[in-house]
């Protein structure tokens, strides 16, 4: 390597690092021209940079679920004396956890929160549109805990519950599985329940056109007949273009509908406008039959769509909306 270095300078005229490197490359591997090589090799990566980094920006979101992970058992082994003496030693845990989701929000996206008078002061059902990630509902549960104090539980995916280290972020976070009298219970000590009734199947295969994939669900609707609740309808604009599937390759349709996890692949995390927007409460009636109760809520949410997404939805727009002022009311 010294003898490499010396010839590198040797002579009237020194040669630049970068041929000099060529060089001793050269010397090492026994390869001539391996300059022409890496010439090539650049090229191919500066071709296939944007490819790459629409799939690595989501690695950020998974990186900060696990800081959340990391950062609740360093604040539970600091409380551990506490906790028998408190009713809830995770206060402090969640109020800290909503200010950096929130912050995340604010900072890449300019999330904003809209008709949050809408949600009633006791009990109800949040029912939302399932974008490609549940991102817009963290933001949302992260802003409603600032702004009012209110902690909100949701229901998730089974293999959400699979995931390695999530346990204790979804025990904070009073995120439960089912089944339906788990949800009732929920609604019956008056708290908020946020639930997306097309789940995985609408995450991973609704597109820029914003298509609800409910099927004919409406166990949620007998949940909210059950509690005695209103149901909060909700939706997040640009929701789809923060964050695409390839749900339109057919293989990975089929693959997904045999073993039912979450196989298709995620690209994006591109910095749009996202805008939630929580429409007017449907209330309990003791006469509204769960398939009524359901097709009601399904309407709403898409009068929502309808109302605040340009469709089909543009990523392109949707950045440039982070520089314009919203025209549409809400």
């Amino acid at each position: 390597m010294t003898g490499g270095n010396e010839s590198c300078t040797a002579g009237p005229t020194s040669m630049s690092y970068l041929t000099c490197l060529t060089y001793i490359l050269e010397e090492w591997t026994g390869v001539e021209d391996i300059g022409d090589y890496l010439s090539y090799a650049v090229y191919i990566l500066w071709l296939l940079f944007p490819l790459v980094l629409v799939f690595v920006l989501p690695g950020v979101i998974v990186i900060l679920f696990y800081v959340s992970i990391l950062w609740l058992h360093i604040y539970k082994r600091k409380n551990e004396i506490k906790e028998a003496y408190s009713h809830d030693v995770w206060i402090g845990a969640r109020e800290m956890l909503a200010t950096i989701w929130d912050g995340h929000g604010r900072i890449w996206h300019g999330y904003e929160l809209h008709g949050v008078e809408n949600i009633p002061q006791g009990p109800g059902l949040v029912v939302f549109y399932h974008g490609a990630t549940p991102v817009d509902y963290i933001y949302f549960s992260a802003r409603l805990h600032i702004m009012k104090k209110r902690r909100c539980s949701v229901v998730a995916d089974h293999f959400v519950f699979r995931l390695p280290g999530f346990r204790i972020l979804l025990e904070v976070f009073g995120v439960i599985h089912g089944p339906k009298e788990a949800c009732v219970r929920t609604l019956e000590k008056g708290h908020l329940l946020a639930i997306a009734p097309g789940g995985v199947r609408e995450a991973l295969f609704s597109d820029e056109m914003y298509t609800i994939l409910w099927s004919d669900r409406k166990g949620f609707a007998q949940v909210a007949i059950d509690a005695k609740v209103p149901i909060i309808p909700m939706f997040t604009q640009n929701v789809r273009e923060g964050f695409r599937t390839l749900g339109g390759i057919k293989i990975l349709r089929s693959l997904y509908e045999r073993i039912r996890l979450p196989v298709v692949p995620l690209y994006g995390g591109f910095p749009v406008k996202l805008r939630t927007f929580i429409g007017e409460p449907i209330p309990y009636d003791p006469n509204m039959t769960a398939e009524e109760l359901a097709a009601k809520t399904k309407a709403a949410v898409q009068a929502l769509i309808e109302k605040h997404q340009k469709i089909p939805g543009n990523i392109f727009r949707a950045l440039m909306e982070r520089f314009q002022t919203r025209k549409k009311e809400d």
